[in-house]
């Protein structure tokens, strides 16, 4: 009965040893649970850091930068904002434009930002299939006055999902400044988009101060 007993424990810490070798297989973070995670990461993260609720540029860029951005193709949603033109650019001029892009959008979202007090968002029930390598998540912001719409598009890329557009109160983003981008290259070409953009974030850098 000993000699049994020491065969069979002896057999499971084999077992367990084998197990504990095999390589470990990260679970794939779902889309909808990626943004369920990042909206609760950032809500709370306002909540919590009174120079954001004041509107500090610089603490809510370091909290897009560390929460956001890492689940964001802002490439692909740059490009997707500058439409046909992208392909003309410059690697030099794409880059300022995601740079120059991505400043507008952190100071013209900055005042929301700002807003977050006790609102909640809740999510709607994810429609996708397995295979499906774009998706849209939907959610709304609840808090005073009238629930807000905010949609995620994402779309499967080998680091997992990344979100490249939002929609918000039936607005797509990238669809917005397409339009606005188009007609700035049509009468100023890239450079003037640019520079046009440029502007705008000095702008807003002097009414924030």
């Amino acid at each position: 009965m000993m000699l049994k007993r020491r065969t069979w424990l002896s057999g499971w810490m084999v077992l367990v040893a084998a197990m504990l070798a095999l390589p470990v297989q990260a679970t794939e973070e779902t889309p909808d649970a990626l943004v369920k995670r990042i909206s609760g990461e950032v809500m709370a993260a306002v909540k919590a850091d009174p120079a954001i609720q004041a509107g500090d540029v610089n603490r809510i860029i370091a909290l897009v930068d560390g929460k956001i951005m890492p689940s964001v193709n802002f490439a692909r949603m740059t490009s997707s904002a500058v439409g046909r033109y992208w392909r003309q650019a410059t690697p030099e001029q794409q880059k300022q434009l995601q740079d120059e892009f991505k400043t507008l959008l952190v100071r013209t979202y900055a005042g929301a930002l700002g807003e977050v007090k006790d609102q909640t968002v809740s999510f709607r029930p994810l429609r996708s299939r397995p295979e499906d390598t774009e998706v849209v998540v939907r959610s709304e912001v609840r808090g005073r006055g009238d629930p807000i719409q905010l949609d995620y598009r994402l779309e499967k890329t080998p680091n997992g999902w990344k979100i490249y557009d939002l929609n918000v109160l039936g607005v797509w983003l990238v669809e917005t400044y397409r339009t606005q981008f188009a007609q700035e290259i049509n009468a100023k070409g890239i450079d003037g988009l640019i520079a046009t953009l440029v502007q705008r974030n000095k702008s807003n850098t002097a009414k924030a101060g």
